[in-house]
C-alpha cells in the first residue's frame, strides 16, 4: 500500500502538468486573442482605404521582423489574413468572421512552416507582448534583446517558471 506522503506526491506531480498544460495552450490562446484584437482595431481605423490591407500587413510583418522578401512564404497567408480583417471592418457578418478565421488557420499554418508559432512572434517579436508569456516559454538566447528586454527581471534565466521554482526548492530529499 502506498505511503500517504507518496499518494500526495503523486497528486501534486499530476497537478503541475496539468498546470504546465493549460499555461502553455492559455499562452497560445491569449497571444491569437491579442493579435486578432489589434487586428480587428487597426482595420476599423483604416476603413475605407483601398490600400488598408497591403499597409496594414507590411506593418505587422515589418513589426515582427519578417521581410516580405524574407519570408516570402508567409506574405501571402498575412496579407489574406489582414484583407479578411479588413472586409470584415467594412461589412461585418458571420462570413467575414468565417473568412478570419479560416485566414488565421492558414497564418498558423505558414509561420509553423518557417519554424515559428504566432503566439511566439506576439512574445518574442511583438510590442504588444504580455509579459507573463514569457514566465511560460522564455525568450530564446539568440534574440536581440532590444530596448524592450532591457529590464527583464533577473528570474528570467531562459526556463519556464515551474523549472526555476523546481529547480531550486525540490531537489532535496
Amino acid at each position: 500500500m502506498p505511503h500517504i506522503v507518496d499518494d500526495l506526491l503523486d497528486q501534486a506531480a499530476a497537478a503541475i502538468v496539468h498546470m504546465q498544460q493549460a499555461a502553455l495552450r492559455a499562452r497560445t490562446l491569449h497571444a491569437r486573442a491579442e493579435l486578432m484584437r489589434h487586428m480587428r482595431g487597426t482595420a476599423a481605423r483604416n476603413a475605407g482605404r483601398p490600400d488598408a490591407a497591403v499597409k496594414i500587413a507590411d506593418e505587422w510583418m515589418h513589426a515582427w521582423g519578417l521581410g516580405a522578401d524574407a519570408y516570402s512564404d508567409l506574405a501571402a497567408p498575412f496579407h489574406d489574413f489582414t484583407a479578411a480583417f479588413c472586409a470584415d471592418a467594412e461589412a461585418p457578418s458571420a462570413s467575414s468572421s468565417a473568412a478570419i478565421g479560416a485566414a488565421l488557420d492558414a497564418l498558423e499554418v505558414a509561420l509553423a512552416g518557417t519554424g515559428t508559432t504566432l503566439a511566439d512572434q506576439m512574445a518574442f517579436r511583438s510590442h504588444c507582448a504580455h509579459g507573463w508569456w514569457e514566465m511560460v516559454v522564455p525568450l530564446p538566447s539568440d534574440l536581440p534583446r532590444g530596448e524592450r528586454y532591457a529590464d527583464v527581471p533577473a528570474w528570467r534565466k531562459g526556463v519556464a517558471f515551474w523549472e526555476i521554482a523546481c529547480a531550486t526548492r525540490c531537489s532535496g530529499g
